[in-house]
């Protein structure tokens, strides 16, 4: 009698393990429970990061990014030495691309509001067949969620440039990250989880804090080495100089940086693009930094 009911035990215990491994105290299984763990760790970790980052360690001196005009198809020394002092000190940032010595170009442009002409330029893009990455504002996003979903469905980037484009070089650091995530979370909630790691400093105004914060949160700051003076929309002087400014400026690796309110941008874009690739150049997605 005392062995059956040992052996009646044992088997109750047995029993208990068994079901104690396949269930979760919240009911999930086990495999199933594990990835849920893995993700909230992962998030955890990437909020500390952020917030606890060995601060003293980065300096908050105020840096504004300058690209030199480049000449001869040649980069100017100002955009290679910011390259250099990016990859020199492991920030997740670029604004050059020197890991190729093919001629590749990277069209970016900068949305903080809608001036009309954004469509026309995905009308040039998607015919000539060049992707991109537009920086936009949270308002942007917001009074203009049609054109977010065509740049998205036509295969381009929409990169995060903040919730108010402020100074990066001002605000607190709890301040750069609600501007970063703030945006972010707005675009994953309304376009289907929507997320690219690229963000773009508002008036390129940066620390080396702020450059350790982006790269924490999971972003690459993207800088430039090809721009002109076309953000103005009281100022355009002409589809015919913003081919020659853009065109005259191209060197191998070029970051391009556009303002999509500009009318110059939208009447040359299909001549800047078959300009470019009669030179040798080839358009390839941010996406293919460095390859």
């Amino acid at each position: 009698m005392k062995q059956c009911i040992k052996l009646l035990s044992l088997i109750l215990t047995i029993s208990l393990l068994c079901s104690c491994a396949g269930k979760t105290p919240d009911g999930n299984d086990g495999t199933l429970n594990s990835v849920t763990e893995y993700n909230q760790t992962e998030s955890q970790e990437k909020d500390n990061g952020a917030n606890k980052g060995d601060v003293a360690a980065f300096s908050r001196e105020k840096k504004s990014h300058s690209y030199g005009v480049a000449k001869n198809g040649v980069p100017h020394e100002i955009s290679v030495t910011a390259q250099k002092y990016f990859e020199d000190n492991s920030f997740k940032a670029f604004c050059l691309d020197t890991q190729t010595q093919k001629k590749v170009l990277y069209l970016t442009f900068d949305c903080g509001y809608e001036n009309g002409y954004t469509s026309k330029i995905l009308d040039v893009l998607k015919e000539k067949n060049v992707p991109a990455a537009f920086f936009c504002t949270l308002n942007d996003v917001r009074d203009n969620p049609d054109l977010i979903k065509r740049m998205i469905n036509e295969g381009h980037i929409v990169g995060n440039h903040s919730v108010t484009h402020p100074s990066f070089a001002e605000i607190s650091r709890d301040q750069m990250k609600d501007e970063i995530v703030t945006f972010e979370n707005y675009l994953k909630e309304n376009f289907n989880g929507y997320f690219e790691p690229y963000f773009r400093f508002p008036k390129g105004e940066y620390t080396d804090e702020a450059l350790d914060l982006v790269g924490k949160l999971g972003y690459f700051s993207v800088f430039w080495s090809l721009s002109y003076a076309d953000w103005d929309t009281n100022a355009q002087k002409g589809a015919d100089y913003a081919y020659e400014k853009v065109i005259s400026r191209l060197h191998p690796g070029a970051v391009i940086l556009l303002h999509s309110v500009s009318s110059d941008n939208a009447g040359a874009m299909a001549r800047i693009i078959d300009e470019a690739r009669r030179q040798g150049y080839e358009f390839r997605s941010l996406r293919d930094f460095g390859n």
